[in-house]
């Protein structure tokens, strides 16, 4: 979810973040922390490590706020891969991309997290629900056939449920095709809204293939609306065979993260409230949410 409430105990929450990086010892009983999962690059693009809290301001609605949780080590993820299976992507590309994807979840991710892999045409559907570890979800695209149409946003927007059985304190999303939506019933912001709320970060590697007609080829403005106010990206390559080294740049900045904890002054009142993180006296660039909703219901 967007914001997650961390109203337990003191015992029940040294026991939840011993495998979070956090110390106990950082949280009160009855506080809400607000969680944001922060990225840092400079100007070049490249990850920035060895940060620490003193260096990060962050803002809600303007005002800043006092940071009261942080750590610069690896936290565990849940993460979800959802690949185009449509008509276009037969041959050598759902090839490339089934390797691509199995090498991801199950040699680039960590022991402790989870994963989960989406197929989409025109219908979305669930190849493999949450796995511990991720490495067991090798093998399981050798017998995908590619046909139909194309539903982005449909999938976006179904996979976001995902997420709300999630078990590890950050998510993400990585959305992998080649061509525009052409068969969902949902839009552009209803499958941006479903992954803002679930506070996951959503990656999309957009297939630009030459010779493609415009009408079918791939939008990668819209993918950039649709990552952006998560505090993902975008990436655009242009053969399938480039799907390897881009989901290996998504998985150095899922272990390059910082986790960043903040107690908002201003109780609940079901108001959108906007975040913005930066790291003070350095030009460096922050990916971060942009926001959450500040309902009660909202939270997980």
């Amino acid at each position: 979810m967007a914001v997650r409430y961390l109203v337990r105990r003191v015992l029940t929450l040294a026991l939840v973040l011993v495998g979070t990086g956090l110390s106990a010892q950082n949280f009160r009983s009855n506080v809400l922390t607000v969680p944001v999962t922060v990225t840092v690059v400079d100007g070049n693009g490249r990850l920035i490590t060895g940060l620490m809290q003193q260096d990060f301001e962050i803002f809600e609605d303007g005002t800043l706020q006092t940071v009261t949780t942080f750590t610069n080590e690896r936290v565990a993820v849940s993460l979800g891969v959802l690949l185009d299976v449509s008509d276009s992507m037969r041959g050598q590309k759902i090839s490339d991309a089934g390797m691509a994807v199995e090498r991801f979840v199950g040699d680039l991710l960590r022991v402790e997290d989870e994963a989960f892999i989406g197929l989409f045409n025109h219908r979305p559907r669930l190849a493999s629900a949450w796995t511990r570890p991720p490495s067991l979800l090798k093998n399981r695209l050798s017998a995908v056939q590619p046909t139909g149409g194309t539903a982005i946003y449909d999938a976006v927007t179904q996979s976001a449920e995902m997420f709300d059985r999630r078990t590890k304190p950050r998510a993400a999303l990585v959305v992998i095709s080649d061509g525009a939506d052409t068969a969902s019933d949902r839009t552009l912001q209803q499958a941006r809204d479903a992954v803002v709320k679930r506070d996951a970060f959503v990656y999309a590697i957009a297939i630009d293939s030459p010779g493609v007609a415009a009408s079918t080829r791939v939008n990668p403005a819209a993918l950039r609306d649709l990552t952006g106010p998560t505090g993902g990206y975008t990436e655009v390559v242009h053969e399938a065979s480039d799907l390897g080294p881009a989901t290996q740049r998504i998985a150095e900045e899922l272990n390059s993260q910082y986790t960043i904890g903040y107690t908002p002054a201003r109780a609940l009142d079901g108001s959108w409230r906007t975040i913005r993180v930066r790291v003070k006296g350095q030009p460096f660039f922050v990916r971060a949410r942009q926001g959450y909703m500040a309902e009660r219901g909202s939270f997980r």
